[in-house]
């Protein structure tokens, strides 16, 4: 019993295709306080990007606004057309901030897991709602690391507001003694210069969250000994149903190799072990191509198929032993076997000649094979 529950114990580590289910089902590493601090270091780099622009912007508002002629206060078309300038004066400063910040909350997830599109990742599920889960989930390790992630967050960012503070006073304490318009300017960058600095503070949090939230997903993907054994029977196939299609997969091979049998043009023999089908022409083939070869049965069966359809059939133990050996189906025929096939198919020439009464009895030759194509 022991044995088999150090079995289930997850050991190794994810397939490929546990991952890529896991993804299909909406479970990949993700950290929000990644994507979070990517879109305030976006949001603050465009304000100082844009800071000016943006500035200048709602000056014009202010001026547009309060620079009024008496007549327009008293007329309602003029009211719309300063609300619609306005409108349209904040818009056009506004959007290039608003065109990054989506963009940033587009593109931020490829730094960690990249994009996912999973339907099934919206299905209600019975654990979510379940009180025993939930349970479980609030004194879980990933539950403990959220709360020290809050306290982080909070510490780093009053950290980071009181060293601004103590770096930045004496900027803030001479605002006032500086003309109203240095003023406005300078006190614009120190705001910038705050906000892109705590945008920088939460990359702390996010380089410690980000290696967890890896850890926490590699560790929840883990697959049991016995998990990698089944989805390895199930991605190769079980090994009777393999040799079922590997049967099938022979037999048809063969019935299209007895197919192929009627269009040799000789079939040469052990005489009874060995038995191979070749065809030559030689206007369209630079060598002899092997249609079909076989032992025993198959042997057997080609030398019927060919006597019913009346190709020859030549005795040549070596040659036939040395063609089957040395040759695949549907291939030509080794270069060191052409003397001896050409021999044999000029025999079968003179063979048909004397059957037509044109040509003497032809004897026999001796099939030269050569040493090295022996078998």
């Amino acid at each position: 019993m022991a044995e088999e529950d150090s079995s289930q114990e997850k050991t190794e580590e994810p397939t490929g295709k546990r991952l890529e289910k896991a993804r299909e089902d909406g479970q990949i590493p993700r950290s929000k306080e990644l994507s979070t601090s990517l879109i305030l270091i976006t949001g603050a780099l465009s304000l100082w990007v844009f800071g000016g622009f943006l500035f200048n912007a709602e000056k014009n508002i202010f001026i547009l606004n309060f620079a009024l002629e008496r007549e327009h206060l008293f007329d309602e078309k003029q009211m719309i057309i300063h609300l619609s300038a306005s409108a349209l004066e904040a818009i056009i400063a506004i959007s290039p901030i608003l065109i990054l910040l989506v963009l940033a909350a587009i593109f931020g997830p490829l730094a960690l897991g990249g994009w996912m599109f999973s339907a099934k990742s919206l299905l209600p599920k019975l654990n979510r709602i379940s009180p025993i889960a939930g349970f479980k989930r609030m004194f879980s390790l990933k539950s403990l690391v959220e709360l020290l992630k809050g306290w982080a967050k909070i510490f780093v960012v009053v950290g980071c507001v009181l060293l601004l503070f103590f770096s930045l006073k004496s900027s803030v304490l001479v605002l006032n003694q500086e003309p109203q318009h240095v003023a406005i300017y300078h006190a614009v960058d120190l705001i910038m210069t705050g906000a892109l600095a705590l945008a920088l503070s939460t990359l702390l949090i996010s380089i410690i969250d980000v290696p967890f939230q890896i850890y926490e997903f590699t560790k929840k993907m883990k697959m049991s000994l016995q998990e990698v054994k089944d989805e390895h029977k199930d991605t190769e196939g079980k090994p009777e149903v393999k040799q079922r299609i590997r049967r099938l997969q022979y037999e048809m091979s063969q019935r299209r190799m007895m197919g192929d049998v009627p269009d040799a043009d000789v079939v040469i023999t052990n005489p009874t072990h060995y038995a191979v089908a070749l065809k030559y022409h030689s206007d369209e083939m630079k060598a002899p191509i092997l249609l079909a070869k076989g032992t025993d049965e198959v042997a057997l069966k080609i030398r019927e198929i060919a006597n019913h359809s009346k190709i020859p059939v030549v005795e040549a133990p070596s040659l036939a032993r040395s063609v089957y050996t040395f040759t695949k189906v549907g291939k030509e025929i080794p270069e060191g076997l052409y003397v001896a096939i050409a021999q044999v198919l000029a025999y079968v020439y003179q063979l048909d000649q004397f059957f037509k009464r044109q040509g003497p009895k032809p004897r026999q030759p001796v099939f030269p094979v050569p040493p090295d194509l022996r078998a």
